[in-house]
């Protein structure tokens, strides 16, 4: 498979339209969108597709707990074209949960994810390099298929 790009788009839960007593919310979401930059070209970025909440307990970042565990999972899960999160072993429910996916969870919500605002954006090819990063570093040879296909660094000389 072809390396494709790809934003993930984070919102978290917050007040949509009204105030007070007739106010929307909308839930906390992470959306799949085409990678535009800047914020006039995003007016027309495609969201190609909505991650679901693995366990259905939400998402959450900004902070360690169970809702950035939820999310990480779905973006590694995601970004690493590994399928659902609770079938491939990353998300703590699963019954078949894999100790090297456990632990790139667990270092992705300490290392990014804790440290995001209520509305973010991540491109693909930053969560794959920074999960390629965390396998060398640990001397782990067994990657990911997702980490071979990385396009190679960009020299600007």
């Amino acid at each position: 498979m072809a390396y494709e790009d790809c934003t993930y788009h984070g919102i978290q839960d917050g007040p949509k339209t009204g105030r007070g007593d007739d106010e929307e919310w909308q839930p906390t979401r992470i959306l799949v969108e085409t990678p535009e930059f800047g914020p006039t070209q995003r007016e027309t970025l495609t969201v190609l597709r909505e991650l679901a909440e693995p366990g259905g307990s939400g998402f959450g970042w900004g902070y360690d707990g169970t809702g950035t565990s939820n999310a990480a999972a779905a973006i590694l899960a995601d970004a690493l074209d590994l399928g659902d999160p609770l079938e491939c072993g990353i998300h703590f429910l699963s019954d078949r949960e894999d100790e090297t996916l456990r632990l790139l969870r667990e270092d992705f919500c300490d290392d990014v994810l804790s440290q995001l605002c209520d509305q973010w954006r991540l491109r693909r090819g930053v969560i794959l390099r920074w999960s390629l990063a965390w396998y060398a570093q640990r001397g782990i040879d067994e990657r990911p298929g997702a980490l071979q296909e990385l396009p190679a660094f960009q020299d600007e000389n």
